[in-house]
């Protein structure tokens, strides 16, 4: 194992330094650390869903320290002491805004989908998983397909763009002219008959939740943790802004960086070297290959948005979540409207770096308090995010085919 490396002596204090001064001239786009939540006493049904462990499991800090690796373990002593029925109940009550996400069922209505066959005919470049082409059995009869392969939709209902606008007419009979952009922008191209965004307010909602996002990337996730370094950080695009506040905070954890940011490892695929269970292709390692197994040996992922606003929770964090690992999260303030209840550490509810760090490193120590953040899996109390995985990208070809299809497709009207 190659231990963390602390941040230098004398950059500490700079750093520390000129990030309390670009957080008090508000140049940077995270929100500042705010007081922190009460942990003694249960969230009332009109209270926010809790940033960290409600008191099912009792005060942290209540119990003496105890390291621990062993996860199952960990959730034996949960459940010996607190246990599902209390979980629930402390839940009980506590709905997220439920308009954050559109309805991806559709309900029951089936009239004018099918059956019938809509093709979608991807356009140019996009960042979108080669693997999400396929033809698809949607709900109503409706089959849609979804290709990048002019052959395999010669004369496809839609044309979807990403990087390049529409044209800037359609004429009736020609495809339907969808546009994309999941970015924090989230910039419409004025061309469009259908916008695709992460926002509910869009013609389509498409959240980063999906699976599509991780294939072949998750091979195996660990059932032991590690003790003597308990925060996993990897970044390969290095905002200033997210750097500042990510040294800022793993200068006070264990930790190890595997990314280009911060690396503290030594190299881009020393995971590799640390869990060789984690290789698919040991002759052509990857980084984003052993991304998910690498960080579920780690009790917490910091997770930090590129910038923050309302909605825009993106694969930083469902990694995370997908891994069996808890995010330490600063991002979207609404972010509890798209996670499972008591799932992530919001760090935006600390009023400094050090109570942070403080109550990961505590939490890390507890094993019935690490244990409640992984409860609302084990005990089925989802929340919303049965819906945010939903409107993920797994479901866009059909949700867009049934759009496409209830707009007329290549006869429907022009604008």
């Amino acid at each position: 194992m190659v231990p963390s490396k602390p941040i230098n002596f004398f950059l500490a204090p700079m750093i520390a330094f000129a990030t309390a001064l670009l957080l008090l001239s508000l140049f940077l786009e995270f929100p500042p650390f705010s007081p922190s939540l009460p942990t003694s006493s249960p969230p009332s049904s009109t209270s926010p869903i809790p940033s960290y462990p409600s008191s099912s499991s009792g005060r942290l800090g209540s119990r003496p320290k105890e390291a621990f690796s062993d996860l199952r373990g960990a959730f034996a002593k949960w459940d010996a002491e607190v246990g599902c029925a209390r979980f629930r109940k402390g839940r009980r009550g506590l709905a997220p805004n439920a308009s954050a996400l559109q309805d991806s069922g559709g309900g029951a209505d089936c009239g004018g989908l099918g059956p019938a066959h809509v093709s979608v005919l991807v356009k140019g470049w996009t960042w979108i998983p080669d693997n999400l082409d396929n033809l698809y059995s949607c709900r109503c009869g409706l089959s849609c397909l979804w290709t990048k392969s002019p052959v395999m939709a010669d004369k496809p209902d839609a044309l979807l763009f990403e990087n390049v606008n529409p044209p800037e007419r359609r004429w009736k009979g020609e495809p339907l002219r969808v546009y994309i952009d999941l970015e924090a922008s989230r910039k419409r191209s004025g061309f469009e008959d259908i916008f695709i965004g992460y926002h509910a307010n869009d013609d389509v909602q498409s959240t980063y939740a999906g699976s599509f996002f991780h294939n072949n990337r998750n091979y195996h996730v660990s059932p032991d943790k590690l003790n003597d370094t308990i925060v996993y950080w990897s970044s390969s695009r290095c905002v200033s802004q997210r750097n500042q506040l990510a040294a800022r905070f793993l200068s006070l954890v264990p930790h190890h960086s595997f990314g280009k940011c911060l690396n503290n490892v030594g190299g881009l695929d020393k995971a590799l070297s640390f869990y060789p269970e984690c290789s698919a292709d040991a002759s052509a390692p990857q980084w984003w290959d052993h991304l998910h197994c690498a960080m579920s040996h780690y009790k917490f992922v910091l997770a930090i948005e590129n910038t923050v606003t309302e909605s825009y929770v993106t694969e930083k964090l469902y990694y995370a979540l997908d891994a069996g690992a808890v995010p330490i999260y600063f991002g979207a303030p609404n972010v509890w409207d798209f996670i499972p209840p008591g799932s992530i550490v919001d760090g935006s509810k600390f009023s400094s770096p050090e109570e942070l760090a403080s109550y990961v490193k505590s939490v890390a120590d507890d094993p019935v308090a690490y244990s409640e953040f992984h409860a609302w899996r084990r005990c089925g109390v989802l929340g919303n995010y049965v819906k945010t995985r939903a409107a993920s990208l797994d479901t866009l070809p059909c949700r867009l085919c049934e759009l496409v299809r209830r707009k007329g497709g290549r006869d429907g009207r022009t604008l």
